[in-house]
């Protein structure tokens, strides 16, 4: 097959980056999102975190799934994904379910997509008496209760995990997110992109902050998935440092990668543990694991999906630090990136607000955003002003495209959600916060009841 040709240059994987350039006219977007399943103890009035060979769990409820119209994909015999054209429905280590959406043309076809999977996934689930929820963090249930899915990759990283830092099970097992995929044209609109992507990816985890509740009771963050995401693995975590590099592109992206210790290869549909080994000994044919062989393409790209940055660059750039929630946010992140990234005028004009921004400011804002949200600040400058000024950026960027639904309306209609946000100086986890205390009395059951899908 022409992909597992053999990798022995640095050059032939900068040259792999640069296939992934496309016209504009051939731009796409693509929207990944994760939820919690939960099964439903009606004597106890407790929702319960669904394992994958109970009765009622993930792998009846993949089963039922794959009823319409999905080819289901095993692993040593367990269902552990599906996919349908372009779409896939995939687990995350602890059970969260995730779609992996297609690349489309425009917001209306994104966000259409995901309110039919969210229909298909609620439809399934009161059959089988199972509840999907939209946070950034598990809100009762502690980390080491939650069953692992039978995948032998995760297995490899549940055990190195530990090793890297103080949260890599917390992140595995507790927290979902909502992120976009956005195409470039070439290294220079590349690199413009991820730049802009990078310094102002805190701004939507204020925005999307989701995730204040822990154990049954507010944890002291509005998003604490985001402070799980930076004590994971300095390695492959957290803010992308090398795009703040001079210079940055398509070749010091790669010794970035290259730099990253490996977790595993695929043989045979075997998984080998490889965890902290080095790629460029791969190489050189060194790995001990299987001497004097070297990687094909294939494993380069199962490499660089091990990568975890907020702002990780494939043949497409992925966006991937805000809560997951509800539908309305779901669509409205894939539509801000895009209103923001996808026209030059406004890419430079927020490319201009942050021009001085540095990473030590990133890294310090990051962790500002997750306590405080839109009330945290970067030089001086306040989240929530920031935010309002991106916004209104993606917005013109947007009302240029000029693509309407059958109603006549344009995509700008998604980001109306952030502009409540705004509007109302509150993160959806400060609201979150606030119907715990009042509207549900501190229950976690009302809770999910009321925020499920």
């Amino acid at each position: 097959m022409k992909d597992q040709f053999i990798i022995s240059t640095k050059k032939q994987l900068e040259e792999w980056f640069i296939t992934g350039c496309k016209k504009k006219e051939d731009w796409k977007v693509g929207t990944e999102h994760e939820k919690f399943a939960y099964k439903y103890n009606k004597k106890e009035d407790v929702f319960m975190a669904l394992d994958y060979n109970s009765k009622i769990g993930i792998k009846v409820f993949l089963t039922e799934l794959s009823k319409f119209g999905w080819s289901e994909i095993k692993e040593e015999g367990n269902i552990v994904s599906l996919k349908k054209d372009n779409q896939s429905i995939t687990l995350e280590p602890g059970g969260q379910i995730e779609l992996s959406g297609a690349p489309l043309k425009d917001i209306h076809s994104a966000c259409k997509e995901t309110n039919e999977h969210l229909n298909l996934v609620k439809k399934v689930g009161n059959k089988l008496n199972i509840t999907l929820l939209g946070l950034g963090l598990r809100p009762s249930e502690k980390t080491e209760t939650i069953s692992w899915m039978p995948k032998a990759r995760y297995n490899i990283m549940k055990k190195y995990m530990p090793k890297k830092g103080t949260n890599g099970l917390d992140m595995m097992l507790s927290t979902c997110t909502v992120q976009a995929n956005l195409d470039f044209s070439d290294e220079d609109d590349m690199v413009k992109k991820t730049v802009l992507a990078v310094k102002i990816q805190p701004i939507l985890t204020a925005l999307f902050a989701n995730s204040p509740l822990s154990e049954g009771r507010p944890n002291g963050f509005l998003s604490k998935r985001r402070y799980i995401w930076m004590h994971t693995d300095a390695d492959r975590c957290g803010t992308l440092k090398v795009a703040f590099d001079e210079n940055f592109g398509f070749k010091k992206y790669v010794n970035y990668a290259l730099s990253v210790p490996m977790y595993f290869i695929r043989r045979n549909n075997n998984y080998i543990d490889c965890s902290g080994a080095s790629f460029v000994d791969f190489m050189n044919g060194n790995l001990s694991q299987i001497p004097g062989e070297k990687p094909t393409i294939i494993d380069w790209e199962d490499h660089l999906s091990t990568i975890f940055t907020e702002v990780r660059l494939k043949k497409f750039i992925e966006v991937r630090g805000a809560d997951a929630g509800n539908w309305r946010r779901t669509c409205a992140l894939p539509a801000f990136w895009v209103g923001i990234l996808y026209d030059n005028e406004v890419l430079n004009k927020a490319l201009q607000i942050c021009k001085k921004w540095n990473y030590e400011d990133v890294e310090r804002l990051s962790l500002n955003v997750a306590k405080k949200g839109l009330n945290a600040s970067i030089n001086n400058y306040e989240v929530k002003e920031l935010a309002e000024e991106f916004i209104n950026l993606s917005i013109i960027g947007l009302k240029k495209r000029e693509l309407l639904d059958l109603k006549g309306n344009d995509e700008t209609q998604y980001l109306n959600v952030l502009k409540e946000i705004i509007k109302s100086k509150k993160t959806p986890a400060e609201k979150l916060l606030e119907d715990f205390e009042k509207k549900w009395n501190k229950n976690i059951t009302k809770l999910i009841k009321e925020m499920s899908y």
